[in-house]
């Protein structure tokens, strides 16, 4: 087609939200143009194409052309300094809630003096903005957020910059478009707006993502820029059965503000949507772990199985049944590869090779393996650092040069800043594969981290397994090997060849797909989740999300829900009421928990399966008749809110809903009893 329309492959730009979407956005170019052509195509995420931008133009935003992404952990270690310097407590003020804060404020292009300050709260994550960016810039260092940022904000001040990447992106195309934010809203549109040439593929059904910025209503402003768009609506699906997508689309009809669609395939029939209701989350996992087991002698494969949930605490019951069962599993959202300590011992070498200015780095392993550095030795140079307004190693380098260092820990630091200065000089002679091989070497870490232990050769194993990495991609620069690892996702390290069934968030799930989905938990308090209850669109947002989860099953889908459920943490277990989404289901798709029960004269949590053979257990007592655990008036005590005076509780189907006034600025919340981790108090 392009070569139809005469459009050369370096001017177009195509990105979508996932290295997995991308890389087979590149695989299908390649067939069809030809290596060279796709190669020619600027084809990324997001942050990946804003990382490459900012490299070229690093001047103009105050980076060096080598700066370091900080991946989430580093983020941490760097607001955990931040708040440790304001002399904050870090229980009251948590370091990740300071980052999410900082992070919905970058999406909004807000700099640390463009924050809103509106409470004391307020004023504590603007002074911790402040501090935490002046942190990342010591260490010529960016987080994900800034390469949307910043990039935004340079193509909106510099007309130059802007002009260049509008020559040089003439033709734009966006996947996933509904999951943009405000910063990536402005790159898009400050590219296009000159040539015109969009292309987007959105659904509003699929947005559910506006927790980490993701705004669906960039649809209405596109529209709004670009009035002579045309929208065509692709309503063919080539995953799902027909009976999949008509339970989906009977789910999301009820959101407001969507488009309506109705989706087809060529899949006509299908199995039934099986509903299951399990007596509490241990049931509920034995049964996941007995259908699963069924199917696996019927034919299906371990990895064709997915088990979705709204938190990741809910996997811990669905672990131990499988671990019971015997059934091999991967747990998406637990160690990733890359954070793993060795790993990211050896990446930290190569960033500091790369950015020795790098102060989390420096401080990760100016002392891996051991040189016999203790906390008054890092203190002297920090000290130095503070003193000149430099970087760690910066610092270093100065007491190296005064000839002060003389004791055998401070000679230590004089030994490790001569090897930092030797890999720089030979990282450009030397490919990424090489230059492991020398750190290695220069710090024995093999020595260090092969103790005899079988953990300690599995960790060596590791290591080897990054050098691996880096030998089958031998020409890419080291640069572009710590952009492409600083970028990775959980769901761009799974493996489509392990045989074991997959255990996933459904925030995990978008853009997978498997032939049979079980999806559990359904209930009032997690799917919708408790802290939407009060807004109607954070509702519509938790109904999405079941839609998309529904829609990644192929052939099989089953919902499941418990009658009562343990809140961890909080002690015993509460009734639950089932998911209001799931009264949304038209008979016609769904198999009902009525029809086992009408079969087996008993509830239908009682009735267990197990391959074709039926189970019965005893009937169990009627469920008790709720009562009101809250009165208006009463004073109660939250974890996490504190103290506070109920107005209101009310009953909804077998759960309560408490509105609750508490104290110290926090205001009114509604709470679900059997989600909140609240008690009465007296104050006598």
């Amino acid at each position: 087609m392009l070569s139809e329309m005469r459009i050369s492959p370096w001017h177009v730009l195509a990105v979508t939200f996932t290295n997995k979407a991308a890389r087979e956005m590149n695989h299908r170019l390649s067939r069809m143009l030809g290596e060279t052509s796709s190669r020619a195509m600027a084809l990324g995420t997001f942050h990946a194409i804003c990382a490459r931008i900012l490299r070229r133009e690093a001047e103009h935003v105050g980076l060096s052309p080598n700066y370091v992404i900080f991946d989430s952990d580093d983020q941490i270690t760097v607001m955990k300094q931040v708040v440790a310097n304001m002399g904050l407590d870090d229980k009251r003020y948590r370091p990740r809630s300071l980052l999410n804060a900082v992070s919905a404020a970058k999406n909004e292009l807000l700099l640390p003096a463009d924050f809103p300050v509106r409470t004391y709260y307020d004023e504590i994550v603007a002074r911790a903005y402040t501090q935490y960016q002046e942190a990342l810039r010591q260490s010529d260092g960016v987080d994900f957020d800034d390469l949307l940022m910043e990039t935004a904000r340079l193509l909106q001040t510099n007309p130059q910059v802007l002009a260049t990447y509008r020559d040089r992106y003439e033709h734009i195309l966006v996947d996933e478009f509904q999951d943009t934010n405000v910063a990536q809203y402005v790159i898009l549109k400050q590219l296009a707006l000159e040539h015109r040439s969009l292309y987007v593929v959105a659904d509003e059904d699929q947005s559910i993502y506006s927790w980490r910025g993701a705004d669906y209503r960039n649809i209405v402003r596109l529209r709004d820029d670009f009035p002579e768009l045309e929208q065509f609506l692709l309503e063919e699906n080539y995953r799902s059965t027909q009976i999949i997508l008509d339970g989906a689309q009977a789910i999301i009809a009820s959101n407001p503000d969507r488009t309506p669609k109705h989706l087809f395939t060529l899949k006509s029939g299908g199995h039934p949507v099986l509903i299951h209701e399990a007596y509490d989350e241990q049931e509920e996992a034995d049964y996941v772990a007995r259908e699963t087991s069924r199917l696996l002698r019927s034919g299906y494969k371990h990895g064709d199985v997915a088990v979705m949930y709204r938190t990741n605490a809910q996997s811990r019951a669905i672990e131990e049944s499988f671990i019971r069962a015997g059934i091999p599993y991967r747990l998406i959202g637990g160690t990733r590869f890359y954070t793993r300590k060795e790993v990211k011992d050896i990446l930290a070498f190569l960033r500091l090779t790369q950015n020795p200015d790098d102060d989390v780095n420096f401080s990760r392993v100016i002392n891996v393996p051991p040189r016999g550095i203790g906390a008054t030795t890092m203190n002297k140079v920090a000290a130095e650092a503070q003193r000149r307004g430099t970087s760690l190693y910066r610092g270093l380098l100065a007491l190296v040069q005064s000839d002060k260092l003389r004791s055998r820990a401070e000679r230590a630091l004089s030994a490790f800043a001569t090897m930092l200065y030797q890999w720089s000089e030979v990282r450009d002679d030397l490919s990424v594969a090489r230059l492991i091989d020398r750190v290695l070497a220069d710090t024995d870490y093999e020595s260090y981290i092969r103790d005899g232990s079988d953990q300690g050769e599995s960790r060596w194993e590791n290591v080897m397994a990054l050098r691996a990495v880096v030998a089958e991609a031998p020409t890419i620069s080291l640069t572009d090997f710590l952009t492409d690892v600083a970028l990775v996702a959980d769901v761009d390290e799974l493996s489509e060849e392990v045989e074991a069934v997959t255990l996933l968030t459904l925030h995990s799930a978008k853009g997978l797909e498997y032939p049979v989905v079980f999806l559990v938990g359904l209930e009032e308090g997690l799917l919708p989740h408790s802290r939407s209850m009060d807004s109607p669109s954070e509702v519509a947002e938790e109904r999405r999300l079941l839609y998309v989860g529904m829609t990644r099953a192929e052939q099989r889908l089953y919902l499941t829900y418990a009658f009562r459920r343990s809140w961890r943490g909080y002690g015993g277990s509460e009734p639950s009421a089932p998911s209001r989404f799931l009264d949304d289901l038209p008979d016609e798709v769904r198999r009902k928990p009525e029809d086992r029960q009408r079969k087996s004269g008993r509830p239908s949590w009682a009735v267990k399966s197990w391959g074709d053979e039926l189970q019965r257990t005893e009937p169990a007592p009627p469920r008790p008749r709720p009562e009101p655990q809250y009165r208006t008036g009463q004073r109660v005590r939250h974890t996490h809110y504190g103290e506070g005076m109920v107005l209101e509780s009310e009953l909804e189907g077998r759960n309560e809903m408490v509105t609750v006034l508490f104290s110290n600025g926090v205001g009114v919340k509604k709470l679900l009893s059997g989600m909140a981790p609240m008690e009465p108090f007296s104050e006598h």
